[in-house]
């Protein structure tokens, strides 16, 4: 069974930096998605920004991130990361990770195993 699970997060003024980490686990191989979602306050939808192919590390970026957060990932840990700098208040959230089947990494509503949640907020 797939089980994945975030850490990190926290508070940070506006313009800082923080980083969150996903580890997952149950998966045989390097075939599949890990992904960043984010649920803003008193929003019912969960956005897709970050998309990473865990076996040839192609990310996928929405544009409101990009050039500010970055995703990376480390196979031997099963983890990836989602680097953010230059944050905004309206950042704030709670971050989600997710995965994916391979090959499905750009598109959102193919991620279905879910983690806890993290959350950031990004004071003015």
């Amino acid at each position: 069974q797939v089980h994945v699970a975030e850490s990190g997060g926290g508070s940070v003024q506006a313009g800082g930096s923080l980083r969150v980490s996903c580890e997952v686990s149950g998966y045989g191989s390097t075939q599949y998605c890990l992904g960043w979602f984010r649920q803003a306050p008193g929003r019912e939808e969960r956005e897709g920004i970050v998309g990473t192919d865990m076996r040839f590390g192609t990310t996928y970026y929405v544009d409101i991130v990009k050039g500010r957060f970055t995703g990376s990932r480390d196979n031997a840990k099963n983890t990836v990361f989602l680097q953010m700098n230059g944050l905004k208040p309206e950042d704030t959230a709670m971050y989600y990770c997710a995965a994916a089947p391979w090959g499905a990494c750009g598109n959102w509503s193919r991620y279905n195993y879910w983690g806890q949640g993290t959350q950031v907020t990004v004071s003015s």
